[in-house]
Formats: structure tokens, C-alpha cells, sequence
């Protein structure tokens, strides 16, 4: 493995972890030149998924910028970015699990909105915010009004 740093191939692994129920790995590495640390993580490489938008466009699935997303409504929270990725992958392996290729990009919003919900309640009125294009003083009254009731 390549340093990131100094771009030398003389890099060791000084600890390694199983994570996120054992589907990816985690390696801390050092170089050997620089002695700078830095992660990688490992992946079982599988089937891309595609998300189909609501134009009808088709894209391959990206955790990258799904996690943007999250982390950009979770701004000033005290949720963890590790949580963030859990959460990611969670979503990733539910529709994995169903066995679906195509997925609306609805369906990973309405997963996202499900869950920020039980995480923070001021991330999901920001996600919520982006994600059902809100455009109005009244368009958020309702929203806030709906989740006051489900509370």
C-alpha cells in the first residue's frame, strides 16, 4: 500500500479490525519512511446498485455521496461519523438484501428521513428540508407540525 504522504510502497499494518459485521476491514498503517500513520479500509467488492432519480436518470450508487448528504444535515450534532457510516452501510445492505439493482432515489431518501428521525430530530428537518425541496415558510410549518405529532 501506497503512503498517502510521502508516496512510498513501504508501509506496514500496525493494527486491523473487522467492522461493520465483518464486511469491511480496517487497517491502521504506517509508513515506514516517513513514519506518518494513516486508514484503509477493505470492501468485498459487489454488484453495483443503481439509483434511478426522480428524472429517470440512472447513476451507480454512491455510499460517498449519500454519507455527504447525511453528514451535511448532521452539521452540529453530536453524532459520531462512525455512526454516520454504520448507518450508510445499513441502508446499503437492506436493499442488498432484498436483492434489488435499481433502486428510486425516493426510497433511500425515505430511508435516510427514517432514520435521522430516530437519531436527531434537527438533522431529519434539515434533510427533510433538502430532500422534499421545501420552498416556503408554511412548507416547513408543516413539516415541523408533522413531527411534532408523531412525537
Amino acid at each position: 500500500m501506497k503512503c498517502p504522504f510521502c508516496k512510498t510502497g513501504e508501509t506496514g499494518v500496525i493494527e486491523t479490525r473487522a467492522w461493520d459485521d465483518g464486511t469491511v476491514i480496517w487497517r491502521r498503517r504506517e509508513c515506514h519512511d516517513c513514519d506518518r500513520r494513516f486508514s484503509t479500509y477493505e470492501r468485498m467488492e459487489m454488484e453495483p446498485l443503481v439509483v434511478v432519480k426522480k428524472d429517470g436518470t440512472r447513476e451507480i450508487f454512491s455510499r460517498e455521496k449519500l454519507l455527504a448528504g447525511v453528514f451535511s444535515a448532521c452539521k452540529k450534532t453530536k453524532i459520531p461519523l462512525e455512526t454516520l457510516e454504520q448507518f450508510i452501510s445499513s441502508i446499503e445492505r437492506t436493499f442488498r438484501d432484498e436483492g434489488r439493482r435499481e433502486i428510486p432515489s425516493i426510497d433511500i431518501g425515505k430511508e435516510v428521513l427514517a432514520g435521522l428521525k430516530l437519531m436527531d430530530p434537527v438533522a431529519y428537518i434539515r434533510f427533510a428540508s433538502v430532500y422534499n425541496e421545501l420552498d416556503s415558510v408554511d412548507s416547513f410549518r408543516e413539516l415541523l407540525s408533522d413531527f411534532g405529532e408523531e412525537k
